[in-house]
Parts: C-alpha cells; sequence; structure tokens
C-alpha cells in the first residue's frame, strides 16, 4: 500500500496487488463454510470427510479466501441438513457466522457514509469479489426497499444456502442500519415445514414468507439514508477504487470473449445470445447475469462490433455496400443502412466518400 500527493492537501492510497483472488465461472469463496467444522464436531462428525464426499478439498475449512464449486457448495450443504436431521441447517449455520463471509465487500459497507451507499456496494462488488454467480438487487418502492438475492445457474435444490443468505444479509443489513434498524419481512423461495417458521421468524426477527417467488429482505426505504457509525471516507475510496477497478478488469474479460465471438459468427448470419452462451460453456441467464453484473448487454455488444467494422469495412474500397451488410448480419442493404445512419447521422455512401 503507497500514498500518492494529488492535490494540495490530499492524499490518494493505492494497491500494489490484488486484495485476494475473484472467484471463476461458477465458484464462490470458500468463506461459506465458516463454522462448519465446529457444527461438525459438536455432532461426533468430521467436516473434512463431508467435503472430500463432495469433492472439496479439506484444506478450504482454513482458506476462507479459496474458491469452490458453486454446485459443491450447494450439494453440501442439503447433504448436511440431512446427515444432522437439521432441515434448517443453513440458517444454522449462518447464525455461526458474520457479514464478512462476503470478504471485502463487508469492510467496504462498514466505511460506506450511508446505507444507500453501502447497498450499492454489495449490488456492485458481491458478484466480483463473493461470486460472479451471486444475484443481488436493491428495489425501492414508495414505503418499502428490498434487498434481493438469487443465483445465476441453476444449482437444483439449494434451501440450505438460501436460508444461510437469509440470515448473512440480516447481519449485514443490521451491521450497516445500527442498534435501530429492523427488517419488516422477509421473503424466501424455500420448502419450509409449517413448524420450522417459528424459527425461522425468531432468528429473523420479522415475518417471513415461505414458497415465494423471490429472496428478499424488505425494509423501510428510509432507512437507506442513514448514515453509517463506522463510516470511513479513506477507506471507502481505498477499498471502492480497487474494486471498481478489479470490476471493469473482469467486464473487460467477458466483453471481449463475447465480442470476440460475435465478430466471428457476425458473417455467418446466426449470431445470438444462445449460441455465444453455448460457446463460452455458460447457460444463456449466467451469461446474461455476468453482463448484466457490469452493465452490459449482449444486443450493446454486438451493435458496438457492427458499428466499429461497418467503419473499417467502408475505408476498403474493394468491398461493396452489399457485402459490407452481409458481412456485419444483415439480410438486406437497406437494413445496414438504417443501422449505420442511426449510429453516425450520415447514410454509409457518405460516410465513405468523406474517408
Amino acid at each position: 500500500m503507497q500514498g500518492t500527493g494529488m492535490q494540495e492537501g490530499e492524499l490518494f492510497f493505492g494497491l500494489n496487488g490484488p486484495l485476494d483472488a475473484v472467484p471463476g465461472h461458477g465458484q464462490c469463496r470458500a468463506a461459506n463454510f465458516t463454522g462448519l467444522q465446529d457444527y461438525a464436531s459438536a455432532q461426533g462428525r468430521d467436516a473434512r470427510r463431508i467435503l472430500e464426499r463432495h469433492g472439496i478439498e479439506p484444506r478450504v475449512i482454513g482458506d476462507p479466501e479459496s474458491h469452490v464449486p458453486c454446485q459443491s457448495i450447494a450439494d453440501t450443504f442439503e447433504y448436511c441438513s440431512t446427515l444432522f436431521d437439521d432441515p434448517l441447517f443453513g440458517l444454522h449455520l449462518g447464525q455461526a457466522q458474520d457479514a464478512d463471509v462476503f470478504g471485502c465487500v463487508a469492510a467496504l459497507c462498514r466505511s460506506a457514509p450511508t446505507m444507500r451507499d453501502a447497498m450499492a456496494c454489495v449490488v456492485d462488488y458481491l458478484p466480483v469479489v463473493h461470486s460472479p454467480e451471486a444475484s443481488v438487487e436493491l428495489i425501492e418502492g414508495p414505503q418499502v426497499a428490498e434487498l434481493r438475492w438469487g443465483a445465476n445457474i441453476d444449482l437444483g435444490l439449494n434451501d440450505q444456502a438460501h436460508l444461510q443468505a437469509l440470515v448473512l444479509n440480516l447481519k449485514l443489513l443490521r451491521m450497516v442500519g445500527g442498534p435501530g434498524f429492523d427488517p419488516s419481512y422477509a421473503k424466501l423461495t424455500v420448502e419450509t415445514r409449517a413448524r420450522d417458521m417459528e424459527e425461522i421468524e425468531q432468528i429473523a426477527a420479522c415475518r417471513v414468507h415461505a414458497r415465494a417467488g423471490i429472496n428478499a429482505i424488505g425494509f423501510p426505504v428510509q432507512a437507506l439514508d442513514r448514515p453509517i457509525a463506522s463510516a470511513n471516507r479513506l477507506l471507502f475510496r481505498l477499498l471502492g477504487g480497487y474494486l471498481a477497478r478489479l470490476k471493469q478488469a473482469n467486464s473487460a474479460t467477458i466483453a471481449a470473449r463475447v465480442g470476440s465471438y460475435i465478430r466471428g459468427a457476425l458473417p455467418t448470419g446466426s449470431c445470438s445470445i444462445e449460441r455465444c452462451a453455448q460457446k463460452l460453456g455458460f447457460s444463456v441467464r449466467t451469461l446474461q447475469g455476468r453482463l448484466a453484473a457490469h452493465d452490459v448487454k449482449f444486443s450493446d455488444l454486438v451493435e458496438g462490433e457492427r458499428e466499429r467494422l461497418a467503419r473499417i469495412y467502408l475505408q476498403t474500397p474493394s468491398m461493396s455496400l452489399e457485402e459490407i451488410a452481409e458481412r456485419l448480419g444483415y439480410g438486406e442493404q437497406t437494413s445496414f443502412g438504417r443501422a449505420f445512419k442511426r449510429w453516425t447521422g450520415v447514410t454509409p455512401q457518405r460516410f465513405r466518400t468523406a474517408h
């Protein structure tokens, strides 16, 4: 860490290297297993054997920064629920953990000026630091705001992970919301037995709706404007700047891969997000989620590549407008002409003449 002079009286700190490695596609931080060893030991079991059963290296018990497949986490939690005869295993594991399971995002939230700033950090950076498959959004209504979460990939039965997420997200909200923060309600997609709801609501300290279409925690929207007692302007700038650059680097990587596909697929006339996802080894939903996490849309990337290539092709005299339209994946030259004028304000022929 080093300081660099900027404007007079202002100091900015930078980092020579990353704080931690970023989880790859289909991965999540092993911090999700924090507390599993103690829970298993109390039941006379060895957590390391449980992890090995699901193809996870036992060393991750002591290395929360390592990365494991999201599917393995979901499967391990469901197995533990059965093994320990605990239908609320995820909920109980979450009670033994704290918001630092989310890595440096939790530290960034603690240093944020307001709760609104903290929630923006969760939405922006949790998919970068914790798991690229995490889907998080904040929905603001006239009276109530909702912090929603889910997964960008199909993990099958995943009830225990959602129960764990309920507790961890509540802890994160209470950490930044302060002593007076009270959730209004919670929604869960899990199939919870009626006799377990009393314990869930007791831990959540609010009404919980099971078998809902989404996972969410609702709270008064005015709470978003609360200042955070632990706010630290310098730390917020330092960590925020670091994570913003990390997000940008990740965005460039996925955008570059998609852009490479688009350039190769346009001339074939079969450029689609379905084919792109298949080529990159993602589901369509996962690809959309990874792009959306960085404020990028597949259709925007297609338009961007078409405009960039069109400008290059139009400066190649030997290529006819019909050939250019075909190479860009347009069925008709007139369609290309309309699109180019929309991009540049001039027709392809006028652009070619000027250049």
